[in-house]
């Protein structure tokens, strides 16, 4: 496979670079193609390394004959959650709101992205 096919597929998936403060360097993931990834003291330098790893390990998946996961980059969500839970969950999320006076769907939405 060529280069510019690799970079083009390697383009699917979402790369992400951040600051830890654990490590005290910035760390690369591409979720969704590896586990773990790179490191570094410079931003754009970990990006083009984590680049150039996405696409080795899209070429040594292939070569093997590997399936490759499906794409990350670009996906659109509908911004709807199916959960299945055992009911006294719900029910225990709607005391939970009315004692802090929201709604339902307001409540289990605000701790989510709170985190």
């Amino acid at each position: 496979m060529n280069t510019t096919e690799l970079k083009a597929k390697a383009a699917r998936y979402v790369k992400i670079v951040e600051w830890s403060d654990e490590d005290r360097c910035f760390v690369g993931t591409c979720p969704g193609l590896m586990f773990g990834g790179v490191h570094g003291p410079v931003e754009a330098k970990v990006y083009a390394e984590l680049c150039q790893a996405a696409e080795e390990i899209i070429e040594l998946m292939e070569r093997e004959g590997h399936r490759l996961l499906p794409a990350t980059a670009g996906k659109k969500f509908s911004g709807k959650v199916l959960l299945r839970l055992q009911p006294a969950v719900p029910q225990r999320l709607a005391l939970q709101a009315g004692t802090s006076g929201e709604s339902l769907k307001a409540y289990p939405t605000r701790k989510l992205v709170a985190g």
